[in-house]
């Protein structure tokens, strides 16, 4: 999984850039196309993952019983062969910043040590929360990085704009990546099936697929910041109206607001860095999408996820703490520096099945010579948890659902506090920039271009 994400993380720190790069003037219109692609994906593969599953796409039930893991996951080879066949004959253009002869250094002060101390403290994050390092030793190494780092660019501190850039993105990630992989099953358990909230998921992705192809017109008759403080507005009302949504006609009328919200902030988050800050060349750009990444997997995800465990916990712990009790986790899930003991979440899918599945893997496990005594025993300790729990399943299941569903919504309603924030931001941005005459994205010149400006009367470089 480590290789996987390294070659995603290539894929992406390649084409945002070169897509900058090969449309200059119009950087937001095809850098939203292009980003086209990721809820592009996402409608194939939520359709594929029901496929794989043996269940039944629109009363067509392709396979009559799951794909092993293993050919679910190979499928990625087929994008990866399409790539090499795009490349073949290729040639990728120099960024705008190597065409006017900005060095690798140079670039990375305009990163500077605000932007590098951004990344580090995600980076320290990663090593104690992922890599499970003692805290010390998470801190040292980021602030080790970011010495190194401040020492290449000459202690550079780099512009504070960019600064603020990289931090509003880190709360894209987290609201849009982050919420993405919740929001099937949230919408699922409010929706009572799984297939729906899955299919709802499809259906707000092919909104966002359809209008990113617009971005251009909309921006032409405001600006990105307009675009980006509009979808800040409509992501936060899309998420508190899925908090508080009771059917399913509710459910998908605030989940297509909710879609519209999201649809472009996070390529048009891209393409105010590459405009503003086209010194940084593939830097920048990479830097905004790194961070919103990191983001996403340390901190949207988690957070939303440890969200909902602790109101669904503390909801079925007011409503019978019996119950609680004898669906509590073994161990607390952990956030930053908060700690809650959620639902264990075998045996609430073990409730949900009335045992199948538990009692399938049990006989599949005794039956392969490959498996751990470990794992036989940790199965037969569910299923023996399940021979003594299914004499109260039929009244626990109602108080778990309710329990699970109520966490659910308040995960979205905490959660629509984010686009609130960002929509701040971005009117904040609109207003300096009104002070500086307007958006503009900047363009380089090279020493000799702006000597001839200079020499024929042309304004400064200060307008460029």
């Amino acid at each position: 999984m480590f290789l996987f994400a390294v070659g995603n993380g290539i894929a992406e720190a390649v084409v945002n850039p070169l897509v900058a790069t090969l449309f200059p003037a119009n950087r937001t219109h095809y850098l939203n196309i292009l980003h086209a692609g990721w809820p592009g994906g996402l409608i194939v593969g939520g359709l594929l993952s029901i496929a794989f599953t043996g269940e039944s796409i629109f009363g067509w039930k392709p396979l009559a019983k799951a794909l092993p893991w293993q050919y679910q996951i190979s499928f990625f080879l087929v994008p990866v062969a399409l790539y090499g066949l795009m490349m073949l004959g290729q040639r990728f253009p120099r960024s705008e910043a190597s065409q006017q002869g900005v060095s690798y250094r140079n670039m990375l002060r305009e990163l500077g040590m605000l932007g590098g101390a951004i990344i580090c403290v995600l980076l320290g994050l990663f090593f104690h929360s992922d890599l499970k390092l003692p805290m010390i030793v998470s801190v040292g190494l980021a602030g080790g990085l970011w010495l190194v780092f401040s020492y290449v660019t000459g202690f550079h501190l780099g512009p504070i704009l960019l600064g603020v850039l990289l931090v509003t993105h880190a709360l894209v990630g987290y609201v849009e990546l982050g919420t993405d992989s919740w929001i099937g099953k949230i919408t699922g358990s409010i929706m009572d099936s799984k297939q729906r909230g899955l299919m709802l998921f499809v259906y707000t992705s092919s909104l966002m697929f359809a209008l990113r192809f617009f971005a251009g017109p909309i921006v032409e008759r405001t600006s990105p910041l307009g675009l980006l403080l509009a979808s800040g507005i409509l992501g936060a009302t899309g998420l508190t109206l899925l908090g508080n949504a009771t059917t399913v006609g509710f459910c998908v009328l605030a989940a297509t607001v909710y879609a519209c919200g999201k649809t472009f902030l996070w390529p048009t988050m891209l393409a105010v860095a590459s405009e503003q800050f086209p010194r940084g060349g593939a830097i920048t750009i990479g830097a905004i999408g790194g961070v919103g990444m990191l983001s996403a997997g340390l901190l949207g995800g988690p957070g939303i996820g440890f969200e909902q465990d602790y109101y669904a916990s503390q909801s079925l712990r007011r409503t019978d703490p019996a119950v609680y009790d004898r669906y509590k986790a073994p161990t607390p899930n952990e956030f930053l520096m908060f700690q809650t003991y959620g639902l264990d979440g075998a045996k609430v899918g073990v409730l949900e099945d009335n045992g199948k599945e538990a009692i399938r893997t049990l006989e599949v496990l005794k039956s392969d010579p490959r498996a751990t005594k470990e794992a036989i025993e940790s199965q037969q300790k569910l299923v023996d948890w399940w021979a003594g729990a299914k004499a109260t399943a039929e009244t626990d299941k109602k108080l778990v659902t309710d329990a699970t569903l109520y966490g659910g919504r308040m995960a979205l309603r905490i959660t629509a506090l984010v686009p609130v924030i960002l929509a701040l931001i971005y009117l904040s941005m609109i207003l300096y920039f009104k002070t500086k005459g307007g958006y503009r994205a900047q363009v380089l010149i090279s020493k000799h271009e702006e000597a001839e400006m200079m020499a024929g009367g042309v304004a400064g470089p200060a307008e460029f």
